[in-house]
């Protein structure tokens, strides 16, 4: 891409409309203005659809409505796929609980630009330091380093090499998705950013950029904690199971079972967790062996 890039941002959103609401000021007051802002409503039934309909834009908005809830994985797919078509050459991935530092666009997108021209080749992603909302490090988005990840430092550089992030403030470049395509929307929920930034970084390494901050407006600052299971959250567990057992295979990377196999039983142990529950997400393991959605790419 030649001089400034467009970068439009993509929000999905699910019933969260109060957060919702801050995270989209936040965007339209950005350093670096964006673009375009894609919100990709979930199906929400709390009044997003009419407030949407009904806001004041202070920058070119497009607003997607699902008429099922397609998860975050489905939501980012369509809205990258819409961005795309409208012209832009990066694509600014967050949450609805995502709220972005005012300079937070302007880190990532000089970031991405002194790494490119450092290494020779761009970097697929660029991400943020996520925060919680006291300030302090958040638990659960927390990027993977490359075994290399200091060589920018030594090279005077600020950001570090990583290979994998959340969507939890994700630069992503039209020409990575156009190599390695779109997330797999079949993931639904859980592991469908690690899967598809570890795929990203397969064909270049991404960078954190510590100087773009954002805070993860989460109720707690906890990370995800298979001891945490109970009958009511087990669903989502059984998504994180599944995808990233399916990741594991699809990316020839056997550590990631390795590591979940790890956590599961680590984090389990004296847990309280019934053995009915512990079952199920064993034979979700097992549906991840067998779980290989299809690799779709850009239409343009």
């Amino acid at each position: 891409m030649n001089g400034q890039p467009e970068v439009a941002a993509v929000v999905v959103t699910y019933n969260r409309l109060e957060l919702l609401e801050r995270v989209l000021d936040a965007l339209e007051s950005q350093t670096y203005p964006v673009g375009r802002v894609y919100v990709i409503d979930n199906a929400s039934t709390d009044g997003t659809s009419e407030y949407l309909a009904s806001r004041r834009w202070k920058r070119p908005a497009s607003v997607i409505t699902a008429r099922v809830n397609t998860g975050g994985a489905g939501g980012f797919t369509r809205g990258i796929e819409a961005a795309a078509a409208g012209g832009a050459d990066m694509f600014w991935l967050m949450d609805d609980d995502t709220l972005p530092h005012p300079d937070a666009l302007e880190k990532l997108v000089e970031a991405y630009a002194r790494s490119t021209g450092m290494r020779g080749k761009a970097p697929s992603f660029a991400c943020s330091q996520v925060l919680w909302s006291d300030g302090s490090l958040c638990e659960m988005n927390n990027p993977e380093p490359t075994w290399d990840w200091s060589r920018p430092l030594a090279a005077g550089g600020t950001w570090l090499d990583v290979q994998s992030c959340s969507f939890v403030s994700c630069l992503v470049s039209r020409e990575a998705v156009r190599s390695v395509g779109l997330p797999y929307r079949e993931y639904f929920i859980w592991y469908d950013d690690a899967e598809y930034t570890l795929r990203l970084s397969k064909w270049s390494p991404g960078v954190f950029v510590p100087e773009s901050r954002v805070t993860h407006l989460l109720a707690s600052n906890r990370g995800v904690n298979w001891g945490d299971v109970t009958a009511d959250n087990i669903w989502k567990f059984e998504y994180g199971m599944r995808n990233q057992v399916s990741a594991a295979w699809s990316l020839r990377r056997p550590h990631i079972a390795v590591v979940l196999a790890e956590n599961v039983i680590g984090q389990m142990r004296g847990s309280g967790v019934p053995v009915p529950l512990r079952l199920r997400l064993l034979r979700a393991a097992c549906r991840g062996l067998f779980f290989h959605p299809k690799r779709r790419y850009l239409r343009s």
